[in-house]
């Protein structure tokens, strides 16, 4: 990257910005860290909600570029960055697979897990966006199951998002812990750059006033 183009992510440890933090890793790109303490609320103070009026975690600034959302930062960092051959190119017949299943992330399998946590009964099936729960399970399940990856024999950034979001959700008992969901979360949790995204996130709770980086990342801003 140009200097133009410092590649930075707003980051909390243990949230959904550590998915990001993973798909940088497995990017092999250069990017600093700008920290946010949670529990202090400075993702409610006006430095922060000038990146993201939503006061929420993850956002990226690459260059000019202001991306918020999960879902869209991690189309965004894997298009912008094809060489790491982390997305389908858009005449793949998988690009239109590997879309669906990062939306239906976000359209479908939160809003149902968020629904089940605080044991909220959905709405009507006319008007929920996922239906109902074992449908949007099962379907899920149905396609780890075909397996290795989400888009079969091709590993993706949509790996990176559905190993996160698995691991995080059984661990908190919100999703079974089904035996195609225990394989994938295996698969995916023993690759290098999900280790390094870990271990970093461990560094930075223990001593976030210190932590340098190492390897392809920057230091924290």
């Amino acid at each position: 990257m140009t200097s133009d183009e410092q590649l930075i992510l707003f980051h909390a440890v243990n949230t959904r910005s550590s998915a990001v933090l993973a798909l940088l890793e497995e990017l092999g790109v250069s990017y600093q860290l700008k920290l946010l303490d949670l529990n202090a609320g400075e993702q409610r103070q006006s430095a922060y909600l000038a990146v993201n009026p939503m006061g929420k975690v993850p956002a990226i600034r690459h260059g000019d570029a202001l991306v918020t959302e999960q879902v869209a930062i991690f189309i965004y960092l894997a298009d912008r960055f094809p060489e790491a051959k982390l997305a389908p190119l858009l005449a793949d017949p998988l690009r239109g697979p590997y879309l669906r299943w990062l939306v239906y992330y976000a359209a479908c399998f939160e809003p149902a897990v968020i629904d089940r946590a605080l044991k909220r009964e959905p709405g009507a099936r006319a008007m929920s966006p996922y239906g109902d729960f074992e449908t949007m399970l099962g379907t899920l399940t149905a396609q780890l199951a075909a397996g290795p990856y989400i888009l079969g024999e091709k590993f993706s950034a949509a790996d990176i998002l559905w190993g996160s979001a698995l691991t995080w959700t059984t661990s908190f008992k919100l999703v079974p812990e089904l035996p195609e969901i225990r394989s994938y979360i295996g698969r995916i949790s023993a690759r290098p750059s999900v280790a390094r995204a870990r271990e970093r996130d461990a560094q930075l709770t223990a001593a976030p006033e210190t932590i340098k980086a190492e390897g392809s990342a920057g230091d924290p801003v």
